[in-house]
């Protein structure tokens, strides 16, 4: 998220930001992701992901790599629904969005954001320009959004990006929201099992 969100929680940003979408967003809640309109294949990066436009709004048009390196993957963790999340990102208004969001129940995957573009994720300019931001469905306190589909699917497209732009595939490289310095947010949180995730990203 960017820094005009400093001092709000991630659930209170989502939530707000989900009232003020209304209606605009009902009929994509309504009728899940997997319904948006105008998804290309040819648009995505990974083949397994479904493409869902963000809001031009909420991120900054760029050629990376050729503008800036791609050298970090970021995990977060949504603070709400998956079907909310798309909707809030987008909303014009929201002024953030991840390039990937990753459904819990069954490992299901939009993208949002080209990965050539800077994607409002992080809070902090330096790493949007130098990162991939992969949104995860579900809420820090609750482990239970934290399926093994989801996991698996996550680290599937988190291998596949440092495979393409040679990232090396451990915890320096592939980090928290909560690590980007200059953030106050959580994610993923104390129950994302790091162990677990990067012994599937490395499988």
């Amino acid at each position: 998220m960017t820094s005009v969100h400093s001092g709000l929680s991630r659930r209170a940003l989502f939530t707000a930001a989900a009232g003020a979408a209304g209606v605009l967003g009902a009929g994509l809640a309504a009728g899940g992701a997997s319904a948006a309109p105008g998804r290309k294949a040819s648009a995505v990066d990974y083949p397994a992901a479904h493409w869902v436009p963000a809001s031009t709004s909420n991120y900054t048009k760029s050629n990376r790599p050729s503008t800036y390196p791609i050298e970090l993957v970021v995990i977060h963790v949504t603070q709400e629904t998956f079907d909310n999340t798309i909707t809030l990102f987008q909303d014009p208004s929201h002024a953030a969005c991840a390039h990937y969001v990753t459904r819990s129940a069954d490992g299901y995957l939009d993208q949002m954001v080209r990965e050539k573009d800077i994607a409002w994720h992080a809070g902090n300019w330096d790493y949007n320009t130098r990162s991939i931001g992969i949104e995860h469905e579900g809420w820090v306190d609750d482990p239970s959004w934290f399926t093994d589909a989801m996991y698996t699917a996550s680290a599937k497209l988190t291998r596949d990006i440092c495979d393409r732009y040679g990232i090396a595939m451990d915890r320096n490289h592939i980090i928290g929201h909560v690590e980007v310095p200059g953030t106050d947010h959580t994610d993923p949180g104390p129950y994302w099992d790091w162990d677990k995730y990067m012994a599937l990203v490395r499988a």
